[in-house]
């Protein structure tokens, strides 16, 4: 399995290649549309993201001291956005997602692109994952 930072260094190569901001928002898009369609029994108000501008959905399992999780969004860029944050964090421990430095997002210019509304919404499903880990760790601790 990949480390997180080797998988945020193939993200950032992968961009690399893109020098127009169209070609990296249509790489986005695709990104999104690879996923696979978020079950609708999970598509429920728990799983809604606070704080997006568009509706985000994130499930997720625990499973053997790993984090697995599913999204969805109503938005197209939005859901290449949790593809790539996903990709990342999929089946990772919690001690990994708490000690995680996302630094793909900078790199890439993700953060100078976004609209003010899109990168809040991004970093409420970032900060989302991480109190999902920070709760699973505490359970874990406690048995």
């Amino acid at each position: 399995m990949q480390t997180i930072n080797e998988i945020q260094q193939e993200i950032i190569d992968e961009f690399s290649i893109y020098d127009d901001w169209m070609d990296k928002y249509a790489y986005i898009i695709e990104q999104g549309n690879a996923m696979h369609p978020l079950e609708e029994k999970y598509k429920i108000p728990e799983n809604i993201i606070k704080g997006c501008q568009s509706r985000v959905w994130l499930q997720t399992d625990y499973r053997n001291g790993r984090l697995f999780f599913e999204a969805e969004s109503d938005a197209i860029i939005v859901k290449g956005l949790l593809a790539l944050v996903l990709r990342i964090f999929n089946g990772r421990t919690p001690d990994e997602i708490i000690g995680t430095d996302l630094r793909f997002m900078k790199e890439i210019g993700l953060t100078e692109h976004l609209s003010p509304t899109r990168s809040n919404g991004l970093l409420s499903v970032i900060k989302q994952i991480r109190y999902y880990a920070i709760a699973y760790k505490s359970k874990e601790e406690k048995n």
